[in-house]
């Protein structure tokens, strides 16, 4: 999946009124979900994804891929997001559940199944969510 049409995508389903604001949307939630899991998962994923996309997961690496993830829960995810994007929690929450829909329809090999499991169950919902499910808390 190209750059643009990942965006495109992005500001369709999550409804936002720009493709800034998808944009926005996007880097957050990479930028955020990059912080919690591993350092080499990330650099996985990010090599599926379009480049400019994948350099904002990558972006919070500090130990040169060795890291192990920041450990947080659903309530700082959100709250990093929503600083990150602008946006109130609600927007920012199911901003992010569309970009990880988005990501698991551009990526291959269940890599996607590889980030939810690196994740505790409670940020596990936001994977499994996507546009149209519900958000188990």
């Amino acid at each position: 999946m190209h750059h643009d049409a990942f965006i495109g995508q992005v500001q369709q389903r999550a409804q936002l009124a720009s493709r800034g604001e998808a944009e926005a949307a996007t880097r957050a939630a990479m930028e955020t979900l990059g912080e919690r899991v591993p350092e080499q998962l990330a650099d996985h994923v990010a090599a599926q994804l379009p480049q400019e996309i994948g350099e904002n997961f990558r972006r919070t690496e500090v130990l040169g891929g060795a890291g192990t993830g920041e450990r947080f829960d659903l309530n700082e995810f959100v709250q990093r997001m929503s600083n990150r994007a602008g946006m109130d929690e609600p927007k920012a929450t199911y901003a992010a559940r569309v970009v990880f829909e988005v990501m698991r329809e551009a990526t291959q090999g269940g890599v996607m199944d590889k980030v939810r499991d690196a994740l505790p169950e409670q940020l596990r919902s936001l994977i499994d969510a996507g546009s149209s499910g519900e958000l188990q808390t």
